[in-house]
């Protein structure tokens, strides 16, 4: 046979954002070997009539690093198109990590990234098979992926591993900055994509003590890049705060000539049209020569809620005291006047918060006393009932014991606003988050939103360049060498779409995770098949390879399968 797999007839998109043009693409030992043309006999030919054959995705922000640990198939990235998936953003990891603070990683897991610690506990247990970063590596790579993974080392569990309960008290002493420092080039000599880390004020630990890498001076962070620069590669991603934003990560990437990533550019973060002055400061880094690029978000951040668990009012000062008591307290003060009347005033339309005017957005998604009201607009059935919507909001809560949901867009959700983000070649199109607030929001669909909706509906940029955007930017930002174009001679990480149909399902909420744990989901419209390594993963929405089976995903070392 010439070709273990032949898809023909297609129109073949190969990542660069150059005009499609129709023709054949063979596969062979697991790499392309004819594109455009593709005489000779083959295994198995697919015909991709009507269909785009473009590059597998890269999905460069998610937080797989412990699922990728119970669950092979990184579900639901492959669902929409994902074969590269980039886990360990925002400073957080599982390793290193000793086994005596394994608990409490998992418990900040809970509290920061909105992972099911009941989850965590019942997939992960107590007994790693890893301590260190490198051996964390083989681990993954011996358990095998149906996709390629990819992983930062994490600021968080590197300062706990050096530092223990210290990491959450105080600056690190110059000793504890050169043995994390010497971790990092360890982390790169296994094949680390970068270093990254958070000074987010929302991210605090389940104690409420801020995350260990919000409490490091830029003398620790300079060290720590700069370690990671010594390999010669890498690319830091951080989360910004106050004290770690442009004029930090400017300073950072000119001192060691390294890329720098952050999260996250969002329309509305800080009011109507403040996105504008950080698209002209990144413009302006550009020009200096410095390669800083904001993630965006193509989506509005959703996040569906109980005020048993308030994520997304956790940071309002109104909000400080639930947050240390109990369901029972929670309820005495949900049920206070005086509280109810602070909380309106603190969220009201005029508000200069992101949370402004939350009520008049939300959705009532879960009501178990009357199901009638669930996809509701919550100011709707406020009215019916004669009631402030915030009232009604806080009255089903109580009496449904924190069963009651809610659904509100808190950001990007301004149309032409996040037009803008998405259109500026700044920008990187990020943010699925894959693998946290697992039962609060579901973005990992990103990319078959962004080819459904912003290309072929609002027409805001061509489907070659939204295939771009979602194959060679975000793999070449990264330092990945190896994916995100078509070309003879590269990894076959493929995906055929339906550009007609492509697009992502409204959100499901199932129970599927460890110790029957819930989360959203949503599933995609017309793709038709996913490549990865030339081995076909999902062929019409279902599973064509299984966990326990000998996977094709390949951890990614350096950038590249080694």
């Amino acid at each position: 046979m010439d070709y273990d797999v032949k898809i023909v007839g297609g129109t073949i998109m190969d990542g660069t954002g150059n005009q499609g043009y129709r023709g054949d693409l063979g596969i062979q030992g697991g790499r392309v070997v004819a594109l455009g043309e593709a005489k000779g006999e083959a295994g198995r030919t697919i015909d991709a009539g009507g269909l785009v054959v473009c590059p597998g995705f890269v999905d460069i922000h998610t937080h797989y690093d412990a699922q990728v640990l119970w669950d092979q198939m990184l579900t639901i990235s492959p669902w929409h198109g994902v074969t590269t998936a980039v886990m360990g953003n925002c400073g957080f990891g599982v390793a290193p990590m000793r086994p005596a603070d394994r608990q409490d990683i998992m418990k900040t897991l809970e509290k920061v990234e909105g992972m099911s610690y009941a989850a965590l506990e019942a997939g992960l247990g107590l007994d790693w098979p890893f301590e260190s970063f490198p051996e964390y590596m083989d681990v993954v790579q011996q358990g095998g992926t149906a996709i390629n993974m990819a992983a930062f080392i994490g600021h968080t569990p590197l300062r706990i591993y050096v530092m223990g309960d210290d990491a959450m008290e105080r600056e690190a002493t110059g000793a504890e900055v050169e043995a994390m420092a010497q971790i990092v080039r360890e982390a790169m000599a296994a094949g680390a994509i970068g270093f990254s880390t958070s000074q987010a004020a929302t991210h605090n630990a389940f104690d409420g003590r801020p995350i260990p890498s919000r409490l490091a001076s830029f003398s620790e962070l300079d060290a720590l890049v700069g370690a990671m620069a010594e390999s010669g590669r890498g690319i830091m991603q951080c989360t910004i705060g106050k004290t770690l934003f442009h004029d930090e990560m400017s300073e950072l990437a000119r001192r060691h000539n390294v890329p720098v990533t952050w999260t996250a550019l969002l329309a509305g973060l800080s009011g109507p049209g403040s996105h504008k002055k950080h698209l002209k400061r990144t413009a302006e880094e550009r020009a200096e020569g410095l390669h800083i690029v904001p993630q965006v978000a193509c989506r509005p951040i959703m996040f569906d809620f109980d005020f048993g668990e308030p994520f997304p009012f956790e940071m309002r000062p109104i909000f400080k005291e639930t947050m240390q008591t109990d369901q029972h307290g929670k309820k005495a003060i949900y049920a206070d006047d005086s509280f109810r009347q602070n909380f309106r005033a603190d969220t009201d339309p005029s508000a200069k918060n992101m949370l402004a005017g939350w009520a008049q957005r939300a959705v009532i998604s879960a009501a178990p006393s009357d199901h009638s009201l669930e996809e509701r607009s919550l100011v709707d059935v406020a009215a019916e009932q004669g009631k402030d919507p915030i009232d009604l909001a806080l009255d089903m809560s109580i009496d449904s014991d924190f069963a009651a949901r809610f659904r509100v867009p808190l950001v990007n959700f301004d149309h032409e606003e996040v037009r803008e983000l998405l259109g500026d070649d700044n920008t990187v199109v990020a943010l699925s988050d894959a693998g946290a607030h697992a039962s609060q929001l579901c973005d990992a669909c990103y990319s078959t939103h962004l080819l459904g909706h912003w290309s072929r509906d609002e027409g805001a940029m061509e489907m070659e360049k939204a295939v771009h955007m979602l194959t060679q930017k975000p793999a070449d930002l990264m330092g990945i060498t190896d994916r995100g174009l078509l070309a003879q001679g590269r990894p076959a990480d493929v995906v055929l779409f339906d550009p007609e149909v492509v697009g992502a399902t409204g959100l499901t909420r199932v129970y599927d995770q460890p110790a029957g744990q819930d989360r959203l989901v949503a599933q995609a419209k017309g793709i038709q098949a996913v490549i990865v390594n030339g081995t076909v993963i999902r062929e019409d929405n279902k599973d064509a390879v299984s966990p326990g089976e000998a996977l094709p995903g390949q951890m990614l070392r350096g950038g590249k399968a080694v």
